[in-house]
């Protein structure tokens, strides 16, 4: 059974090797798997789960890179595909710590990734996946539209569904185009998760907890707003939980947000509370912050276990977190 079922970006990420420095002077660049429906599936696969994309490539070798890359880290890449005569998407950044990541994304005339039709759904692995993750920038444009709504219809709001809340304003043509989509689509997911700028963005509000109350309003059962160095907030019908930020030294920030997501997913599948699985996303984040690349920066669960505990004891074989 697949556990983590991510739908949505993907690409190549071409970073610098130098920090501080301007693209216009950089040398060297490392180059990654990326797109941030990817990297939560690649997040999720490093803590163990059972994880799959549904995406699409360029007919190029950057695309036979992109599957390279998704089997190295143990993610199943049976629903990616290509397609003839589009690119596969790449992405530069600019590494300035510890808050200024600019990035630079090369998606014309159309990315792949939103070139996922109705027609190509495994609809029978959707609707068993385990926990469905599902972005906002699939919404940008048709066909891939259609097909988050037709993937939406199969899940029937089935525990866990997830809408990541992922705005990008080069994607849309305006923040109203895109909170239009975002409404429609709330009623259709079980958990929205998003930071303070993109949960703006989805309902208008700007104040955390009014905005997380008006995802609840909207259909949602889980709302999850990511407030920076203010931590982040969990909200339910019921429950309110606060977790503060995890201190870490800044090297890139643009992966943390994935590896949140990934975390958040264990969490969720493992059935642990909501302030235990948030603080644990938190941690995972942190790590990868501190960290250059995104996909390959994606933290195990050791690792997140030790973050949250230094003195933790050497971990028994076979042992869970």
């Amino acid at each position: 059974m697949i556990e983590v079922l991510a739908m949505g970006r993907v690409g190549v990420d071409i970073y610098p090797l130098q920090v501080g420095v301007s693209l216009r002077e950089v040398e060297t660049f490392g180059k990654y798997l990326g797109g941030s429906a990817t990297n939560v599936a690649v997040a999720a696969a490093r803590l163990g789960r059972a994880s799959a994309v549904i995406t699409r490539t360029g007919a190029d070798p950057f695309g036979a890179f992109v599957h390279d890359a998704l089997r190295a880290y143990g993610v199943d890449d049976r629903y990616v595909s290509a397609v003839p005569g589009l690119p596969t998407p790449v992405t530069f950044c600019e590494i300035r710590p510890p808050e200024d990541f600019p990035l630079y994304f090369y998606r014309a005339p159309k990315a792949p990734d939103l070139e996922i039709g109705v027609e190509e759904l495994d609809l029978a692995a959707i609707a068993g996946a385990r926990l469905l993750w599902t972005t906002v920038t699939g919404l940008s444009q048709e066909p891939s539209r259609a097909a988050h709504f037709a993937a939406w219809r199969v899940r029937g709001r089935r525990p866990y569904t997830v809408l990541d809340l992922d705005y990008r304003p080069m994607f849309w043509p305006s923040a109203a185009a895109a909170r239009a989509q975002v409404r429609r689509a709330l009623g259709r997911v079980t958990v929205a998760v998003g930071n303070v700028e993109e949960v703006e963005v989805a309902t208008g509000v700007a104040e955390p907890y009014a905005a997380g109350r008006a995802l609840l309003a909207a259909g949602v059962e889980l709302a999850v707003i990511k407030r920076g160095s203010a931590g982040v907030l969990g909200m339910t019908a019921g429950e309110t939980v606060e977790v503060a930020p995890v201190p870490v030294e800044v090297v890139n920030g643009l992966g943390a947000g994935d590896a949140f997501g990934g975390a958040l997913c264990h969490g969720l599948l493992a059935g642990w509370s909501l302030a235990r699985t948030l603080r644990f996303a938190n941690a995972a984040g942190a790590i990868v912050a501190g960290r250059l690349a995104c996909a390959p920066a994606m933290p195990t669960i050791d690792e997140v276990r030790d973050m949250l505990d230094p003195q933790r004891p050497s971990p028994v074989r076979g042992s869970e977190c």
